[in-house]
């Protein structure tokens, strides 16, 4: 059997026994509070580790594009989840394929948005499930208000080939309770509206961790749960032996006693820190910090009693595991230093 020692640089190391915890812990911190889980595939990207989190306990996956959604049908997952506003004549068609072959639904803040889907799906039988997505304070997409979440859910009760699925968010980090009463007034409103709202769907890992079976939320899509990074330590949602993501890497140069060279660059470790002032974090080294990135060359800053070897491989704990993923074709799944098995990042670069 491989060792990490067989590898080349860069490359992912998925530690399988961290990452299986943590569905674990997700899925039972889920059940005893009442909530569906359905998973942001985008971290991982793997066909592989959405089926481990459905047997888990899973509702289903959430996928942020058509492309990454096709290749986890193709793989056989079932229920899926886009919360995403889709317009376009190509992509339209494709959402349509992709009704015929599993359990789907999506998400729309705006009358252009439902005027193509009501366009396309025309079948009464058959309905394609539309939340509404309420901006709650995340200042991304979303409807403003609930008087707005209500119109839109009015058309889409109306449209023939639709259905009203309910409520969708994405909540800014650490306002979980300011987006549980935008959700709960608007659940209210639909109610006095006539409109039932059975499923209120959230996202987001840090904040996963505060809910209780007292929330408005019935879903929640955590995504970098599975792998955890620095940003999610940061948060507290757990700690580097937590982390199953690291990058292996190798030091290609040394030239003063506080400055070595990686060859892991923005192309293999990500320039985004979500706000943290490093870019990554060397295990086993805790005075060794990632602290600059050009495209090929990792710049590591030493302090107390830090050293490196030129040549020596060394693993770093990224800020955010999730763009590292889509920077790789293959990760390689391990228990120690053995390498169980190689995998494709199969919905890796499928931005449409």
């Amino acid at each position: 059997m491989p060792t990490v020692h067989d590898l080349d640089t860069p490359s992912i190391l998925i530690d399988a026994a961290r990452a299986e915890a943590n569905i674990a812990r997700a899925q039972a911190h889920a059940d005893r509070n009442g909530l569906k889980l359905r998973p942001h595939i985008k971290t991982h990207k793997l066909p592989y580790w959405a089926k481990k989190q459905v047997a888990a306990g899973a509702v289903g996956i959430t996928c942020q594009k058509i492309g990454e959604a096709e290749v986890m049908a193709d793989a056989g997952l079932s229920d899926i989840f886009l919360p995403y506003n889709i317009l376009g004549r190509a992509k339209l068609e494709r959402l349509k394929a992709l009704h015929g072959r599993v359990t789907l639904s999506v998400t729309s803040d705006s009358m252009e948005t439902l005027e193509g889907l009501a366009a396309t799906f025309t079948d009464s039988g058959h309905p394609l499930q539309v939340l509404v997505e309420c901006d709650t304070g995340m200042g991304r997409c979303g409807v403003q208000t609930a008087d707005g979440a209500v119109a839109l859910a009015r058309l889409i009760d109306k449209a023939d080939g639709l259905a009203f699925g309910g409520l969708m968010t994405y909540p800014a980090a650490g306002r979980a309770a300011e987006a549980e009463a935008w959700l709960a007034k608007a659940k209210q409103v639909l109610a006095a509206s006539g409109l039932a709202c059975e499923r209120i769907s959230s996202g987001g890992t840090p904040d996963m961790w505060r809910s209780s079976d007292a929330s408005v939320v019935t879903e929640y899509r955590p995504g970098t749960y599975i792998y955890l990074d620095r940003y999610q330590v940061a948060k507290g949602v757990g700690t580097l032996s937590d982390c199953a993501l690291t990058v292996l890497s190798t030091v290609v140069s040394h030239p003063t006693a506080t400055r070595a060279i990686l060859d892991a660059g923005s192309k293999a470790l990500s320039s985004d820190t979500l706000g943290l002032k490093d870019f990554g974090e060397l295990l086993g080294a805790p005075d060794a910090r990632v602290t600059g990135l050009s495209e090929e060359h990792g710049t590591v800053t030493l302090s107390g009693d830090a050293k490196l070897r030129i040549g020596e491989r060394v693993r770093v704990v990224p800020d955010h595991c999730c763009v590292v993923t889509n920077l790789f074709n293959e990760v390689n799944l391990i228990d120690g230093e053995q390498v169980l098995e190689t995998l494709p990042v199969a919905a890796r670069g499928l931005m449409a």
